[in-house]
């Protein structure tokens, strides 16, 4: 699996994501500076929150960029067996129901799947539980997170 076209997918993506999020708050500041929507008495907020919708989605629209800015700047290296699993990894992970997934260990940009081949690949960060707990694991090794009062266990099957 090529880590390059990886990147580059989740490139196009954020791209994509980041088009949605400039239109969305495009229309929420034209929603919130219409002349039908100034407020006529102190019920009458239809303004006041296309304006707080507008703020939230710049925000979002400039995550995204920080996101893209990131991704853009990554370089992933191939697997050193001497430090184990690092930022760029790409990893095969077994779990207890003997369930396989792969993961690209990515700067950001979780909760993102993507398709190489018949294979789709999730994207998660060091940030998120199961990316932490993979950090400097070994192909055979297990990784264990604790979500909510569940236990879950994955065992590293292979990493590129």
């Amino acid at each position: 699996m090529d880590k390059l076209l990886l990147q580059q997918q989740v490139l196009e993506r954020l791209a994509e994501d980041l088009l949605q999020a400039e239109q969305a708050a495009r229309a929420a500041h034209e929603t919130a500076t219409h002349e039908e929507n100034i407020a006529e008495n102190k019920y009458d907020t239809l303004g006041l929150e296309a304006a707080y919708l507008a703020t939230g989605q710049a925000r979002r629209a400039e995550a995204i960029r920080q996101a893209i800015a990131n991704w853009r700047q990554f370089r992933p290296l191939p697997y050193d067996a001497g430090k184990g699993i690092q930022l760029g990894a790409l990893v095969w992970l077994l779990d207890s129901e003997d369930k396989e997934q792969q993961l690209f260990l990515g700067p950001d940009g979780g909760s993102m799947k993507l398709a190489s081949g018949a294979q789709l690949v999730q994207v998660i960060s060091t940030a998120a539980p199961l990316g932490r707990a993979m950090l400097g694991k070994f192909e055979g090794d297990e990784v264990s997170i604790q979500i909510s009062a569940v236990r879950q266990r994955f065992e590293v099957v292979a990493v590129y």
